[in-house]
């Protein structure tokens, strides 16, 4: 930094307060490894170390502070108490992200500067105040308009976000007045954010013009008598001490007890290892690397990805000529690895066409090559451009993509191997950053790569809009011109290689390697293959079953507007609210904080149904068969491949916090299991002619799970013995007798089994048996009575994801628990439930995820290649199988599943498969 002795002193103050907001609003939720919420502390962290660095190559500011708000009341309040009353708190997961942002701040080396009973404003009028009486330039970084008051010819403001500078002329701009009259300005126009009444009927424009008339509040107010408007002049008169109050409230203190000294505000470089201490403790990677770089930090050991971070430049490739292309091709081969993108007219892997690819080698560099962009004069191509054949690009990539020698990297390949796919290319092996990112970090944050981009390498990508436009207007990629489809997809290519580069050395450092490498990068191939196999489906059967629930939901309308005595809309939220809650006065309705209208969701009805209101009931059973028309016999008919006469389901890998999988287009996971609507839908799915389809599906496998974590020898034994389980509960609970058992006793026992491992309460288990609250409990109790050691687990589980901010598989995978330590009770419920399930449900998904990936070569290796694997639902693999080959496939396919843990693990309780066979997913169902 220079010399502050040699120029004329200049004093940055730095609205920390606005800083944090604008850092939380502009992240996504993220949490360190323990759970504590850090996306604000991140992005302020960044937003600070941007802004020394800029004004390090421009302004060489010589002081520097930070100044926040206090949490406490300030002086505005002691005179009005409605001041900022009507501000909602901060969100719960900011909170705790306060104290670490002053640590931030001091970690920089900076004053971090707050006051009991002063607001940050009033500190920095002070501060500017003190350096404007020594002759200082004073620099106020903030958009906040309650600053301008300060603006003058020797203090200016900085948008720090638009880099823009604020001058007298700005104020003047913002508010049709100077510096000095922005107080009077803002006494009359108010502030409905802060609760500042101001006079009614005057806005800013308003104000200005009557301050410019008058020369300011004082005088406007004494000669209020003039004002022509009637109502205008009404105003002012009777609202003349409010605005004096107003002023009051808005006018900054510049005299507050201020204990830090202007020269304790002097710019030094920050103690770099207590700077790089505090980013590693908050798990801040790439903003490590930076620190690393800019402030030449030499570590102890080598950094992996420093290069990831900084690059120096960008050079992105739009290639046109075959000897382009093979020089990339060349280049791949000699690093051993190629970042692989594809770029498609659109989003469903087995419908979209091949556009383009992009390659990335190093850091900055990539290079994108253009094969079916089309010129039909539609869009930003007036005719169709130089590009190279697709044929020869395909002939050209297909030896490197399918070379075992040279890793392909990229983001959610699955997608991009099923294109590739059906152009004749087998693309293998490979590394995928979702997967990377989603082994690591499942629960703290979501795993695209915009978001993924922003977190670790603080860059955010080129939005498609930017390139496509939105809504109907959208082009197809195939329509952008070169020039912006290469900014845009070799982007994409450099910074998935990028990404790599930060994640792939966390997976040996955080023990996530094994999760990685035995249950995500595998798999992905393996679903690539089920969604190209698709399931084929009877349109007639769908067709027939909507206007089934056309007719049901007609009738159910015409129920339900009987029930309530006048016709309303049903499906209408509102209109629904004021007959439940209005018309007929059920208790117990609540409104929305935002609408103002009655809340008529799921839970609502089904706790008024359950008090035996008729009307509720209907309404549930009426959105039940909306939805399934709407989402499943209408949807499906459209989701028809018309290629190949199947759907073609899409499932997502990295969704869910446990490792569980689900799908859209069609979400198969949704399809009700138990009623009658849903088995109908099933019988939708059928096998080709020639085929059967086989359902495997796992036998109660949380239920054994759970007995092998929380060591209950009495399940243990019972599945190992093969006794059914829900009946020995219901005996070891009521005290009856297995033998000539009571089915509604057996379905009690049934519901607490299941409802326990998604930590069920007693309201819960009172709702869906259909008995008392004090009952339901009484159940509950009995069970943990028996089963002493599910408490323990229950227990144990909760205090160890509270310690640590996740809970564990048995293989291994972390499941981030974000709202363990919630300061909202039903927030904080809701986390320890979800501890309480997050390992068994997780261990499941992992066991179905192992028997998915030995699947194809138990197949292989017992001649049964031709088998396809359709569909994986919860606990369940489809299968279509010749029908010829089903008597041999079965114990195959069983024999696969019911083995998946070994040698990883050797469970306590045996794994039990039942297979059903049929020509419709019901029937093998």
């Amino acid at each position: 930094m220079s010399d502050p002795h040699s120029v004329t002193p200049h004093l940055y103050l730095i609205d920390g307060s606005g800083y944090i907001f604008r850092a939380y609003h502009a992240l996504p939720p993220m949490s360190r490894g323990d759970g504590t919420p850090v996306n604000a502390v991140y992005g302020f962290s960044n937003m600070l170390f941007k802004l020394l660095q800029d004004l390090a190559d421009t302004e060489k500011p010589t002081h520097l502070a930070v100044i926040f708000d206090t949490a406490r009341k300030t002086f505005r309040n002691d005179f009005y108490t409605e001041y900022k009353a009507h501000r909602p708190p901060a969100p719960e997961d900011l909170v705790p992200q306060f104290s670490l942002i002053r640590d931030a701040v001091k970690a920089f080396g900076l004053p971090s500067i707050e006051m009991d009973g002063y607001e940050a404003d009033d500190l920095i009028a002070t501060y500017a105040k003190q350096a404007r009486a020594k002759d200082w330039q004073v620099t106020i970084v903030s958009s906040d308009k309650d600053l301008m008051q300060l603006v003058d010819e020797k203090t200016s403001m900085f948008d720090s976000m638009k880099s823009k500078r604020i001058g007298p002329d700005g104020v003047v701009e913002k508010f049709g007045v100077g510096p000095e009259r922005v107080v009077d300005v803002q006494s009359l126009a108010g502030d409905s954010v802060d609760n500042v009444p101001g006079v009614p009927g005057i806005g800013i424009k308003t104000a200005a013009q009557l301050i410019n008339e008058y020369g300011d509040l004082d005088a406007l107010l004494e000669r209020a008598h003039e004002i022509k408007q009637p109502k205008r002049r009404e105003n002012l008169i009777e609202h003349a001490d409010m605005a004096r109050i107003s002023r009051d409230l808005v006018r900054l203190a510049q005299d507050a007890p201020v204990t830090v000294a202007l020269d304790q505000m002097e710019l030094k470089d920050p103690d770099t290892s207590q700077l790089i201490s505090f980013v590693e403790e908050q798990q801040f990677r790439s903003l490590k690397v930076k620190l690393v770089h800019h402030y030449n930090v030499v570590l102890d050991e080598l950094d992996p990805v420093s290069d990831a971070v900084e690059v120096t430049e960008r050079k992105y490739e739009c290639v046109t000529d075959m000897d382009t292309l093979n020089r990339w091709i060349e280049e791949a081969y000699k690093a051993g690895q190629v970042t692989v993108d594809t770029e498609t007219t659109g989003l469903d892997a087995t419908a979209a066409d091949l556009v383009g690819v992009c390659l990335s080698i190093n850091p900055g560099h990539a290079c994108y090559i253009p094969v079916g962009h089309t010129g039909d004069g539609d869009g930003l191509l007036a005719e169709r451009p130089d590009q190279l054949d697709k044929a020869a690009v395909v002939a050209a990539l297909k030896p490197l993509f399918e070379d075992p020698s040279v890793l392909k990297i990229g983001q959610n390949l699955k997608y991009d191997m099923s294109i590739l796919a059906r152009v004749g290319i087998d693309l293998s092996p490979i590394e995928d950053t979702m997967l990377m990112s989603y082994a690591l970090d499942a629960g703290n944050h979501g795993h695209g790569m915009d978001e993924l981009s922003g977190i670790h390498l603080d860059i955010t990508p080129i939005p498609f809009k930017d390139i496509a436009g939105t809504g109907k207007n959208q082009l197809t990629f195939d329509k952008i011109a070169l020039d912006r489809a290469t900014e845009y997809a070799a982007e994409d290519a450099d910074i998935t290689g990028r990404l790599a580069r930060v994640l792939k050395p966390r997976l040996a450092s955080e023990g996530a390697t094994t999760v990685y490498e035995t249950l995500e990068r595998p798999l992905a191939p393996i679903l690539a293959a089920m969604e190209r196999n698709g399931i084929k489906v009877d349109v007639s059967i769908l067709q027939k079953l909507s206007n089934e629930f056309a007719i049901g939901i007609e009738r159910l309308d015409k129920e339900i507007q009987t029930l309530a005595g006048r016709p309303f809309n049903v499906a209408s939220p509102k209109q629904l609210g004021e007959i439940l809650f209005e018309d007929l006065g059920l208790k117990g309705g609540k409104k929305s904080a935002k609408t103002g209208a009655w809340t008529t969701n799921a839970d609502v009805l089904e706790k008024l149904a359950a008090e035996g209101h008729e009307l509720p009931k209907k309404v549930i059973e009426f959105r039940q068969f909306s939805k399934l028309k709407s989402t499943y016999t209408d949807a499906l008919v459209g989701q028809v491949n018309p290629k190949t006469g199947r759907v073609h389901t899409s499932y997502h890998m990295a969704s869910t916090s446990t490792g569980r999988l689900s799908s859209n287009d069609p979400n198969l996971q949704n399809i009700p299991i138990r009623t009658e609507e849903g088995r109908k839908i099933r019988q939708a799915f059928i096998a080709e002619p020639g085929n059967t389809l086989i359902a495997a599906d796992y036998s109660q496998i949380e239920l054994r799970v759970l007995a092998h974590m929380a060591e209950i020898d009495a399940l243990k034994d019972a599945f190992a013995n093969g006794v059914d389980i829900h009946a020995m509960t219901a005996s070891e609970v009521f005290g009856v007798p297995i033998e000539g058992m009571d089915p509604i006793v057996r379905r009690q026992a049934k519901a607490i089994n299941f409802g326990i491992i998604y930590g069920i309460s007693a309201f819960g288990l009172a709702r869906q048996l259909d008995i008392g609250r004090k009952e339901a409990q009484n159940y509950i109790d009995a069970y943990f009575e028996r089963f002493p050691g599910i408490r323990a687990y229950m227990d144990r589980t909760i205090e160890f994801a509270k310690e640590h901010g996740y809970v564990e598989t048995l293989f291994g995978r972390k499941c981030h628990m974000r709202s363990i330590k919630d300061k909202n009770p039903m927030k904080r419920s809701f986390g320890e439930r979800a501890a309480i399930n997050a390992p068994i449900q997780g261990t499941a998904a992992d066991i179905i995820r192992r028997a998915m990936i030995k699947m194809p070569n138990a197949l292989t290796s017992n001649g049964l290649e031709s088998i396809r694997m359709l569909l994986q639902v919860h606990d369940e693999l489809v299968f279509e199988v010749e029908d010829g080959l089903v008597d041999q496939a079965i114990p195959v396919i069983r024999a696969c599943m019911e083995e998946a843990c070994k040698p990883a693990l050797d469970l306590s309780v045996p794994l039990i498969v039942d297979c059903g066979i049929g020509k419709n997913w019901d029937d093998a169902h």
